[in-house]
Parts: C-alpha cells; structure tokens; sequence
C-alpha cells in the first residue's frame, strides 16, 4: 500500500474511464438494491422523489468529476502513493453519503424513519459496494493493459537488446533502438551513437537524437516513458530523473555537485541532466570506469571547511 501510483493511472483517459465505469456501474446497482432497502427513497419515473433523486445523480456524479480533475491537475505537485490514492476514493465515498443523509433529513423528511447514524451507516455500505468495488475494477484492467502493452512493445523488438546479441552497422554507429507508440506500431528505429536521450511530456515522450549531420534532432512519440524504461532494461538507456532517460553511452562527464549528480553529454546544446536521488544508485553502477567524475569545486571547498 505504500508504493507508489502507477503515473498511467493518473492519465486523462484513465481517470475519466475510471468515472464513467463507476457511475454506470453504480446506477445499475442502485436500482437493484432499493427494493430491498428501507432506508432509501430513490425513484424513476413518476414519482415525487424523482427530481431529488435526478438532482442527487448529478451533484454526486459533479462531485466525482471535480474531484478526479483535481487529482488530475495535482499529480506533478507530489507523488501519490497506493494508499493516498485508497484514502482519496474513500473519502469521495464519505463525502457521497454524508450528502445522502443530509438530503434524506432535511429534504425528503421521513417520518418515524431510521436515525441519522443507521442512514449514514447504511449509505455507506451500499457507496461502498456502489463506487470503490468499480473503481477497484477499473485500476485492475488499466493496470492489466499497460503490462499487456509492455509485453507487446518487448516481443515487437521494442526492448532491451540481449548483450551477446548486440551488433552494430559497418560504419560502427551501434545497435538499432526501435520505439513504438502505445498501440505498438513503429514510429522510430534510430542507431543509438544518435540517441541522447528522451523526455517525458504528459501521455508523450520526446526523442532527442543527432540526425546523422550534426544537429540535434525531437520526434514526438505517444508513448510512456515508463514502459521505454522497462523495455530497455539492460541497456545504456538508463532513467536518471522523473522526466529523462539518457543514453549513458552520450556521456561525456559525471559531475557530482552539491545538490546531486549531473550528466553531462557530448553535445554543446544539451543543458546538464540531473540524476536524483532515487535512480543515482542505478546510474553510477553504469559507471565503473572510463567516465570523469567531476566534482563542483564550491563542493569541494565547502567540505573541507566542515572537515566532511
């Protein structure tokens, strides 16, 4: 429970699958469930409890809305992990029944019903059943699809090159990198002495490489930059940060800082990338020689200052 979110199921379409799935998934439940609950006063049809239970729909069915576009709109301020994300959905489900009860005591007004506390508890249960057991579902079959994905992008030749089996060209330019969009169709195949490295951008990743005379080159990509970090394990295309993965054969220096790691590549107009603290380990076993490893000198002087 305490690792992190996958970031697709932070992903626009994702989300609003999620939302859809449960509301429709909700609605067919509620309408089996009512007849056999006394505590609810849900109707369709011609009734005088229709338009509370049509206007009960829609602010509930709003609210679920707001609250996924928030989630949404906030998934780069922080890394959400499985049991943020479990106590978010619960608290839409706390939220939903604490607004049934009220509804059910000061609208609908039932006389010698049940009390505030057994509406609340029951509502509970049924928006339980209602809306985590869906959205339980909808994560499962995301989650199923991205590793299907994965899967496919590997045996379609998008993976990791074995490293007995690595070849390069005649003219030594390296083995052939082959990226495919999330449908898993080709979209790029690039020599990797080309590849610097590539970016994420939301649902889409740029590719940066030297087009073969010199100047640096993008190619958009929709694809994650987590399913090219799985396919390329085993490789020199290394995640160094959040946002990169760098090919650690463009590399011309190791610079240690004193806020971290940065890459330096062979090409003047790259700005240094950074390698953070979650992936440095991965990244400097990459490096046992060949590679400087510079040191900031402000660094240098700061810690014999201190004597660390």
């Amino acid at each position: 429970m305490n690792r992190m979110l996958p970031k697709y199921l932070l992903e626009k379409h994702q989300l609003t699958g999620t939302v859809t799935f449960a509301v429709l998934f909700a609605i067919v439940f509620l309408n089996l469930y009512i007849p056999f609950s006394d505590t609810a006063w849900f109707r369709l049809g011609n009734s005088v409890f229709f338009l509370f239970t049509a206007g009960f729909i829609a602010i509930s069915i709003l609210f679920l809305v707001a609250s996924r576009v928030l989630m949404y709109k906030t998934r780069h301020l922080f890394e959400m992990r499985v049991v943020q994300y479990a106590l978010w959905c619960i608290a839409e489900v706390v939220v939903i029944c604490l607004f049934y009860t009220f509804v059910t005591l000061d609208v609908v007004r039932p006389d010698g019903g049940p009390v505030p506390y057994r509406i609340f508890m029951r509502a509970l249960l049924y928006a339980s059943i209602a809306l985590l057991v869906p959205y339980m579902m909808s994560a499962m079959y995301f989650i199923i699809g991205e590793k299907e994905k994965t899967i496919r992008l590997m045996n379609c030749g998008g993976g990791a090159v074995p490293q007995d089996a690595a070849q390069t060209d005649e003219a030594g330019h390296g083995s052939l990198v082959s990226l495919f969009d999330n449908n898993g169709t080709l979209k790029l195949s690039i020599r990797s002495s080309y590849l610097y490295y590539m970016e994420a951008d939301d649902n889409y990743i740029k590719v940066w490489y030297d087009d073969g005379r010199g100047a640096l080159k993008m190619y958009l990509l929709r694809c994650r930059l987590k399913t090219v970090e799985e396919s390329f394990k085993g490789t020199p295309l290394v995640r160094c940060n959040r946002k990169y993965i760098v090919n650690l054969d463009k590399v011309k220096v190791l610079r240690k800082e004193s806020d971290g790691y940065f890459l330096d590549l062979d090409n003047d107009g790259i700005v240094p990338i950074s390698v953070t603290r979650t992936y440095t380990e991965n990244v400097l076993k990459h490096f046992p020689s060949g590679v400087a490893i510079v040191e900031d000198p402000a660094s240098a002087v700061r810690k014999a200052e201190t004597g660390t």
